[in-house]
């Protein structure tokens, strides 16, 4: 729920014990399944944010650089291609902030040029976000900042209680981690919640070579095997789990006709694990996989494809000077 003041939205945080059973069952289901999955999401707890960080400046992970080499060196062209209105009101809404690295470029262009508009950072780490809103409130002191933890569409739901333009950011491809289906209804969903002429900056990774592509998934130093496997040990503290960390490995994969990378994590040996806050043992054999992640990778008909029977047309796009990743910007008709 929200609640509005002079039209401002302030949303209210869910209550930890609400996302702790949220987990819970998808972690069920997810190691029910055949083949077994667990959530990305769940990656980013406290441990999972600084990993993350780590990943993003090592030499291999270019997706980060890619994108924040956008959003420094072709700020006035985002600004001009959203159509951004100085005299009116907006709502920036961001869908996994984490530490608004890229972001900050364009808060601070908007603040220098005195627009008017709320910075709604939207992340399922409230770690992430009190570190967010921490660091705005030092850097961008003028800058509004409303935080909110939950789901994407805990919080989108609500956003048709506003009648003010809205610009969402899904940025980092994030929508990469869903499959075409679901990133079709993703963005039909988002559409749903928004209004005529409301806009929404998607950035996404290019289909590229393997030998671009897989070491940022595989980096030499192994902190994204690291970063895969805390999923395992956070399931070990918030849920009573007994995995023994020694006994799995991270493997990554990609497709590069279909442009499609994944992580694993992958069982060593036959084993069986305890969750007690499930009250079930999950049964491993050696070799079985653990589908962690789906980061996809795009270019223009791909996207098309995607949008085809949504409620956004694709306005334009632009890139970054490798042309390793691009900022689609599609408007709501």
């Amino acid at each position: 729920m929200i609640e509005t003041v002079k039209n401002k939205p302030i949303f209210k945080v869910l209550e930890n014990s609400e996302m702790l059973n949220t987990f819970k069952k998808d972690v069920e289901n997810g190691l029910n399944a055949s083949p077994k999955t667990l959530p990305s999401k769940y990656f980013y707890n406290k441990v999972g944010d600084a990993l993350f960080v780590e990943i993003m400046n090592l030499p291999e992970y270019y997706l980060t650089r890619s994108e924040l080499d956008i959003f420094q060196n072709k700020t006035e062209g985002l600004i001009k291609e959203l159509a951004l209105n100085k005299d009116s009101y907006f709502e920036l809404i961001e869908l996994g902030a984490g530490d608004g690295l890229k972001t900050k470029k364009l808060l601070s262009a908007l603040d220098a040029q005195n627009f008017d508009f709320d910075y709604l950072p939207i992340d399922i780490s409230k770690n992430a976000l009190h570190l967010l809103e921490e660091d705005l409130n030092k850097v961008l002191p003028n800058v509004s900042v409303k935080t909110q933890q939950g789901d994407y569409f805990e919080v989108l739901l609500n956003l048709k209680a506003s009648a003010n333009p809205k610009i969402i950011l899904f940025l980092g491809s994030n929508i990469g981690n869903m499959n075409d289906a679901m990133a079709a209804q993703f963005i039909y969903n988002l559409g749903a919640n928004l209004k005529a002429g409301d806009k929404l900056l998607l950035g996404v990774d290019l289909i590229k070579s393997k030998d671009i592509v897989l070491p940022a998934y595989n980096d030499s130093k192994g902190i994204t095997a690291k970063f895969n496997l805390n999923l395992l040990e956070r399931i070990n503290e918030e849920l009573g789990g007994d995995f023994n960390l020694d006994n799995f490995k991270h493997q990554p994969e990609y497709n590069e006709t279909d442009g499609v990378a994944e992580s694993f994590i992958v069982s060593k040996k036959n084993q069986t694990v305890e969750i007690k806050a499930l009250e079930a043992t999950f049964q491993f054999k050696a070799g079985e996989k653990i589908n962690t992640e789906i980061s996809r990778k795009y270019n223009d008909v791909l996207i098309e494809e995607i949008i085809s029977n949504t409620d956004f047309t694709l306005e334009t796009k632009i890139m970054d000077s490798k042309n390793y990743f691009a900022d689609y910007i599609l408007s709501r008709h």
